[in-house]
């Protein structure tokens, strides 16, 4: 054993002097390429790493593994965003009531700025809810003339209800059902599927002469949740007015936004989403079953991580370099589809990355509806972050803006403007930071075009059609089409560009 323990410690020493050799030329040695070899030092942007004939020494192992992490970590925040922004939902409609399937929040009297939505308007009228099918299927029974769609806990779209739905808005019955359901699905039900238990519902009804009393109505009258097993004896629906009100539903850009996906991973089936994303987050600590709870060393990388990770977000939102976002040549115009896909598709099979993260970032809601051409069914959306020159726009600055004649909304049309910082609405003097074609006293010139301006006091003689922004505080803008018109998809019309007002 003696002879066997010092013969063990020879080899042990002589790999350590070996180390420190040349090798030399034996029998079998062939010429190797040195494009798959490592040398001993690597400059790279981490700085010098040191190997030892292909070995790491300890230096560079912490430092490759804490670079590891911290990539993950970022391209956690990236592709997990979408899950993030509905949790944020849930929660923020939970604080307001909504956290079973038998409440419905109703902006009765529109949605203002104190309500922290990504990029809401003003002009419809929301009604939000978050439906848990862990029980058992749903009945969802929807109002005449809306806008609704359903989407999974990871954002993922489950279907669209209503005018661009399969009722055609007319109101319908429909069944939402749980992952995995293999039941009885009875007849007289459009058939919804969702890989989540937790879905988050959100419809919008219409002003009718400046009035939102017909579409409040209607969903009090008509909209009903119950379990399928409760057909014979639903129970009865809450609403709950949340105009005015101050909640939150926009997702984390802390170390919190890791705990706001934990709740998903935790609650949600594996299955439910893309194997490589939840192989990131488990990466880093995030996987179902497991307790995440990061020492010091991994919560001080995933603290620079999402930093990172949000700048990087937002630098993609608001300064793209994806030339196919803008919907025009020289133009600021952009959307919030890059590519005409709903599931952000560059081509089969391919995942336009940047094009997912531009529209969670900025916006809620995803339906092919938004996306694809639907003449006069509908919305289009139009974004700027910078003026006519392609600087940020500046709330102590005023611009203007034109639309040309025969703007193409079957329906109406609206501009709305947002905070930089938030993605919801700017908080102004105003209520409501927005103008449109429901605008009562809007000026509308005699070939029915329209000029808009923005600033922080109205120009003397367009106070009708101004949108108040505020000093100190950068602003973007959507021109929403609800209704959108065939000169819209061929481009035949197009917005003006937001010019610095003389």
């Amino acid at each position: 054993m003696k002879a066997l323990l010092a013969g063990a410690s020879a080899l042990v020493l002589l790999a350590g002097v070996a180390h420190g050799q040349t090798a030399p030329k034996m029998e079998m040695t062939t010429p190797i390429p040195d494009s798959i070899t490592t040398p001993d030092k690597v400059e790279t942007r981490l700085g010098t790493l040191n190997f030892v004939d292909g070995f790491p020494d300890k230096a560079t192992s912490e430092k490759l593994y804490n670079n590891l992490d911290f990539m993950r970590g970022v391209d956690a925040f990236l592709n997990a965003m979408p899950g993030a922004s509905v949790e944020a939902l849930r929660v923020g409609l939970a604080s307001q009531g909504a956290d079973n399937n038998q409440t419905i929040l109703i902006f009765e009297d529109l949605m203002d700025s104190r309500s922290l939505f990504l990029t809401g308007n003003t002009e419809s009228i929301y009604n939000l809810m978050w439906l848990d099918t862990k029980a058992g299927p749903l009945v969802i029974e929807t109002p005449p003339n809306i806008l609704g769609m359903i989407d999974t806990h990871w954002f993922e779209y489950v279907g669209d209800l209503g005018n661009a739905g399969p009722d055609r808005g007319k109101g319908g019955k429909y069944l939402l059902l749980p992952p995995g359901y293999k039941g009885e699905i009875p007849d007289g039900y459009f058939v919804l599927r969702s890989s989540t238990y937790g879905n988050l519902f959100f419809w919008r009804g219409f002003l009718e002469n400046g009035s939102t009393k017909t579409a409040v109505e209607n969903t009090k009258k008509f909209a009903k949740v119950y379990r399928l097993s409760d057909t014979a004896n639903p129970p009865p629906m809450k609403f709950v007015n949340v105009s005015g009100k101050e909640f939150n539903t926009i997702h984390s850009n802390d170390f919190h936004f890791y705990e706001e996906i934990n709740d998903v991973v935790q609650y949600e089936p594996n299955e439910a989403y893309h194997p490589e994303v939840l192989g990131q987050l488990a990466a880093i600590g995030i996987e179902k079953g497991k307790p995440f709870a990061p020492d010091e060393r991994m919560k001080k990388i995933l603290t620079d991580a999402v930093a990172v990770g949000n700048a990087t977000a937002r630098t993609i939102t608001f300064d793209t370099r994806m030339k196919d976002a803008y919907y025009y040549p020289n133009s600021a115009w952009f959307t919030g589809f890059v590519g005409g896909s709903y599931e952000f598709l560059q081509q089969p099979g391919v995942r336009y990355l940047d094009a997912r993260v531009l529209f969670h970032y900025y916006a809620t809601g995803i339906t092919p509806a938004m996306a694809i051409k639907r003449v006069g069914v509908g919305s289009q959306y139009a974004g700027a972050t910078t003026d006519s020159e392609k600087k940020p726009l500046d709330g102590s600055k005023t611009y203007k803006v034109h639309l040309p004649p025969n703007i193409p909304a079957k329906d109406f049309w609206s501009f709305v403007v947002y905070d930089n910082q938030t993605r919801s609405m700017l908080q102004t003097d105003n209520q409501f930071p927005s103008i449109g074609s429901d605008k009562k006293d809007l000026v509308v010139n005699a070939d029915s075009s329209v000029d808009v301006w923005f600033g922080p006091t109205a120009p003397a003689g367009h106070e009708a059609n101004w949108v108040q922004t505020v000093p100190g505080k950068g602003w973007n803008v959507l021109l929403r089409l609800y209704g959108p018109l065939e000169s819209w998809f061929d481009k035949s019309w197009k917005p003006g560009e937001i010019e610095l007002a003389e």
